[in-house]
């Protein structure tokens, strides 16, 4: 439990960006599905369009340290390839 002030509302900084990392978060999970299921259908053109997005996606989480750099750039690695994959 908090004690000081300032801790009080550390506790509530932190749990306001919990919330906003969270949706963040499901954001990019969501955006990788999006490519996922397009690679799955077949479909190049939207799962071009999907990767470009979620690459969109991918960057700006990456930027606010929500997910390690490394791993969102592993990701995008592995989206394109399989994006490159189906288009071929």
């Amino acid at each position: 439990m908090a004690n000081s002030a300032s801790a009080r509302k550390s506790a509530r900084q932190a749990a306001a960006r919990r919330l906003i990392n969270a949706g963040l978060r499901s954001s990019y999970r969501t955006a990788v599905k999006s490519v996922r299921k397009a690679v799955a259908a077949g479909d190049a053109k939207a799962a071009a369009s999907a990767y470009s997005a979620a690459s969109s996606v991918i960057d700006r989480i990456a930027d606010k340290k929500i997910v390690h750099k490394n791993k969102a750039s592993r990701h995008k690695s592995r989206l394109a390839a399989a994006v490159k994959a189906i288009a071929a």
